[in-house]
């Protein structure tokens, strides 16, 4: 399955097996919801359901991921089971928590699981009437299946032993000024991990907010691997959660197989660790 779906073939999707997820995040992302979500879509919430927050962010980082105990039962509140097939979108072409929310899936081994292309603003472009209903979720019968781990990620000591591997790749998709460390608007500390590049999840994109076809994003990020294969590929964000839609950008591009460092730059900054402010090509 595509992890990508066009409005016009969700639309036109099967809805006897079909669940949407409103996946917003951040401040107001409910009131959002209230104001306006494609009919039946249910919400997701950052803070509440896609990461278990800690005290102090040098453990994990702002977003570690929740336990997979506590995954599978949102999932089963949400009315979810395994054959359940999902669609997923946010106000952020996917930046938000969509294709964080994709890659919690894929990574308990969820098949049937896709981000609206183009995110809520395409629906609106296409001219689909927006809900203000609040949508209750009925639970599914038996319950969701806990998973064993969340696989395709690495821990802080592995993002830093790639850094500096000839052989590995470690991709920061924070905007370049962050990279630079010219500008750090929510961590403490400006910069980057040493021996990391800089692809910004923007560049995933066009003009209208979609991602840029397969061919381009294939041959765009085999520039950006060069002779590293994709499965010796780290991404990773601030958080945890935008360096998902690259890992969605590479998967659509046809080259799956990278890891997602969760804790991202929120946990390494706290950490007292090298940091870089010079480009790496």
């Amino acid at each position: 399955m595509s992890p990508l779906i066009e409005i016009n073939d969700l639309l036109l999707a099967d809805k006897s097996n079909l669940i949407i997820l409103d996946a917003r995040g951040f401040a107001g992302a409910y009131d959002r919801y209230l104001a306006g979500h494609l009919d039946g879509a249910l919400f997701v919430e950052l803070d509440r359901d896609l990461a278990n927050v800690p005290e102090n962010a040098a453990n994990g980082g702002r977003h570690p991921l929740p336990s997979p105990e506590a995954f599978a039962g949102l999932l089963t509140r949400l009315g979810i089971t395994p054959e359940t097939h999902i669609v997923v979108y946010d106000d952020k072409a996917g930046a938000n928590s969509a294709a964080r929310l994709w890659w919690m899936l894929k990574a308990i081994g969820h098949q049937q699981v896709q981000v609206l292309n183009g995110g809520l603003q395409a629906a609106i472009n296409h001219g689909v009437a927006l809900s203000t209903d609040v949508v209750v979720p009925q639970p599914a019968a038996q319950p969701y299946p806990v998973p064993l781990e969340f696989s395709g990620t690495v821990d802080i000591d592995e993002v830093g032993k790639a850094a500096h591997d000839d052989a590995r790749l470690v991709i920061d998709v924070r905007e370049n000024p962050r990279y630079l460390g010219q500008t750090e608007p929510i961590d403490s500390v400006a910069g980057h991990i040493p021996g990391a590049i800089n692809v910004p999840f923007a560049s995933n994109l066009d003009a209208s907010g979609k991602y840029r076809s397969a061919e381009e994003l294939q041959a765009a990020y085999k520039n950006s691997l060069g002779n590293v294969k994709p499965e010796d590929t780290i991404v990773h964000c601030g958080s945890g959660v935008t360096a998902c839609h690259t890992l969605l950008a590479l998967e659509h591009a046809g080259l799956p197989g990278a890891k997602l460092y969760v804790g991202s730059w929120s946990e390494w900054s706290r950490r007292d660790l090298p940091v870089g402010k010079e480009e790496r090509y």
